[in-house]
């Protein structure tokens, strides 16, 4: 499963990116607002930083909007996933995208039924909110598992792409569902390192290695 951060704290996608960890970067609108930053200006250095699919949303509604928009953020770089709502005009460009090579993301999915348009409109990405999907008290994995399931079928090749990542337990079923990339942000990527045995074994070893007054350099 690939991991892409969801995010667009430049600090924490540089940090990460040093593990070897981030496949892609996924941002929104309320993620650029969060950033202080000037999207373009935001969006291109993520590109330099990160060699993979980057996720930049469109904030029109309607297809014609959508499509010039969409032709100002896909020449920024060659790795931009254009993100686009699940609606008619949603998907109305995500195809026109889709026939002219320009990867999609389609984003704000909340139901089977939705992730099968989208992949039937050719999208590159779609993007199921688990957290808030939950946040209403539905289970939010249901829907990727669902959609695991449709998409094997009729062998869709769009690849589902949880977001809305709230707790490591979202990327465990994620993984063994056999969900294609999770965006994950950067808090939760870290808790994923994190153990009490691993933890306690460090400390053990360390204090073991103390003892023998030993020193490696």
């Amino acid at each position: 499963m690939k991991f892409f951060v969801d995010t667009a704290d430049i600090d924490a996608i540089r940090e990460l990116a040093a593990t070897g960890l981030v496949d892609g970067v996924t941002t929104n609108p309320s993620l650029i607002k969060k950033s202080g930053g000037d999207f373009i200006e935001v969006i291109t250095e993520i590109c330099e930083i990160v060699d993979g699919p980057i996720s930049a949303e469109v904030v029109s509604t309607d297809h014609a909007g959508m499509m010039e928009e969409a032709k100002k953020l896909a020449a920024i770089h060659k790795n931009i996933a254009i993100k686009v709502p699940l609606t008619e005009d949603g998907l109305k460009t995500c195809k026109a995208l889709t026939d002219a090579g320009t990867m999609v993301n389609v984003t704000l999915c909340f139901s089977a039924n939705q992730a099968l348009l989208a992949a039937k409109a050719g999208a590159t990405f779609v993007s199921p909110f688990v957290g808030r999907l939950d946040d209403i008290g539905e289970d939010g994995m249901e829907l990727i598992e669902d959609m695991r399931i449709i998409y094997d079928n009729y062998g869709f090749e769009t690849q589902i792409l949880v977001a809305s990542i709230r707790s490591v337990e979202h990327v465990h079923r994620s993984a063994l569902i056999g969900a294609d990339v999770a965006t994950i942000p950067p808090d939760v990527i870290r808790q994923l390192t994190h153990h009490p045995l691993t933890d306690k074994g460090l400390e053990a070893f360390l204090k073991d290695w103390a003892e023998t007054g030993q020193k490696i350099i």
